[in-house]
């Protein structure tokens, strides 16, 4: 099969975190041509796997794909360079100029903040708050369940359940997330990758005042992705994660449930394109 077929089917993705890059990897290494889009101090906290770190670096390469900032007029050049464009346009005004293919809402916001439908021919959601014939054509479903990755050409996706997916070590679920104790900035003394000991410091978070409140290791594990510094938090919000499995290089590539809810995109946009009258 030449992989060069695809290269005229434009992707559009919002979002450039972890679960969108999974997407775009796959994507990409397939042959397709895709552009992303961000905001300008992406919330992604698993940036060491995530193009939205382009938007602070410049360029992010994760696993052998480069993803680089970019004008909607250099999206052309960046494609035929073979990397992917990524865009701060946080609400998709581009989406008109660039006349995409396939839309892919990666934002995981858990509702629908403004995809329709009739964005594009085909419309792709990921995860709850998108039902599929109605503001989008196909939902990837990406809870941690049975039916990660699959295809919803009808319905919706799992609801939310505000809980993180397992991983065995954890001794409550919920606590390898890390959350903002206070509003502020938050202030790292840990590196993504890090091997900390339950309990150590990974940052703190300054106060407007001058207060700092410690962000401390919840168990023993690797740092496996912070928020940028530059990233004003908020009370509650997430600006980090820990994996209990200590095994650093986990950190530095693409989850399984990343690949498995870009399997599922794939999967979405071969089937319309080979069985347009199906859906």
């Amino acid at each position: 099969m030449n992989l060069n077929q695809f290269s005229d089917i434009l992707v559009l993705i919002k979002g450039a975190g972890d679960l969108a890059t999974g997407v775009a990897w796959r994507l990409h290494r397939c042959g397709f041509s895709v552009v992303m889009t961000e905001l300008p101090r992406p919330l992604t906290v698993r940036r060491a796997v995530s193009f939205a770190q382009a938007v602070f670096d410049g360029e992010q390469t994760v696993e052998g794909i480069t993803a680089r900032l970019a004008l909607a007029e250099d999206v052309p050049n960046v494609l035929a360079a073979d990397e992917i464009p990524v865009l701060v346009d946080p609400e998709s005004d581009c989406l008109h100029e660039l006349a995409p293919t396939v839309l892919v809402d990666a934002r995981v916001a858990k509702r629908n903040i403004d995809t329709a439908i009739e964005d594009a021919p085909l419309v792709i959601g990921l995860g709850p708050g998108y039902s599929a014939g109605a503001d989008c054509h196909a939902v990837i479903e990406t809870n941690r369940s049975h039916n990660l990755g699959r295809v919803l050409w009808q319905g919706e996706a799992e609801a939310d359940t505000g809980d993180p997916g397992h991983l065995p070590g954890v001794p409550d679920d919920s606590s390898r997330v890390l959350r903002a104790a206070v509003s502020g900035r938050f202030i790292s003394f840990a590196r993504i990758g890090d091997r900390l000991p339950a309990g150590d410091t990974i940052g703190v978070i300054q106060r407007p005042g001058g207060e700092e409140a410690p962000v401390l290791a919840p168990f023993t594990g690797v740092v496996r992705g912070l928020i940028h510094e530059s990233t004003p938090v908020n009370t509650g919000m997430k600006i980090g994660d820990m994996d209990p499995r200590v095994q650093a290089e986990h950190a530095f590539t693409i989850s399984d449930k990343s690949l498995a809810i870009g399997g599922g995109v794939l999967e979405a946009i071969l089937m319309w394109m080979n069985l347009p009258n199906e859906q």
